[in-house]
């Protein structure tokens, strides 16, 4: 896995924080994974293996007026006031701020894929980077969108299992079991660390 990156996706206050907007959306699934434990032991035990770990917090317009006709999951964030710029719930939560010497944020994801509105892509085909690691949430649907688009764009895709959280903790099983291995390695972190 040389030449790899781990991607961080969705380590916000209204999805992480006991205050955050969204956060008993994923709370079940994300007790039973261990995400946020997991994904900060593997950053602080082998973080240097990677050649770039990346956050892409998703940020909307107090109006959310780049959402046109937003549908499913983009309709409920704007319904319930998620993730709106300047606000305790948009920002990213602690640990991620903690590590920002490490960990580089690319801002402007307004959906659910990574790649589309933000420098991305271009970030890391300038550091040769040909392998994205996954963590964060929501499984089913940001991790999903931004594994397949990577995988679309030649980028070789591992998902980890412990790593990620769902809406519930069946949909973490089925996309584990059942979606990601169509485009995806789909490994634990203990397994991931073996192969840096």
């Amino acid at each position: 896995m040389a030449n790899s990156a781990l991607l961080l996706i969705g380590f916000q206050n209204d999805y992480f924080s006991k205050q955050g907007i969204l956060n008993p959306l994923i709370n079940e699934s994300s007790h039973i994974t261990g995400v946020l434990d997991n994904t900060f032991k593997l950053i602080e035990s082998h973080g240097d293996k990677f050649k770039a770990i990346i956050s892409t917090p998703i940020c909307f317009t107090n109006d959310y007026s780049e959402l046109i006709n937003p549908v499913g999951i983009l309709s409920a964030i704007k319904e319930a006031g998620a993730f709106k710029e300047g606000t305790f719930g948009a920002q990213e939560i602690d640990q991620i701020k903690a590590l920002s010497h490490i960990i580089t944020t690319i801002p402007g994801k307004r959906g659910l894929n990574a790649f589309s509105n933000t420098k991305l892509e271009n970030f890391l085909r300038k550091l040769n980077i040909d392998h994205i690691v996954l963590s964060g949430t929501v499984t089913s649907i940001c991790i999903d969108s931004t594994g397949r688009s990577a995988h679309e764009k030649g980028f070789n895709v591992t998902v980890l299992t412990d790593c990620t959280s769902s809406r519930t903790p069946f949909e973490q099983q089925f996309y584990c079991e059942n979606v990601f291995p169509l485009y995806a390695n789909v490994i634990d972190s203990h397994d991931v660390i073996i192969k840096l």
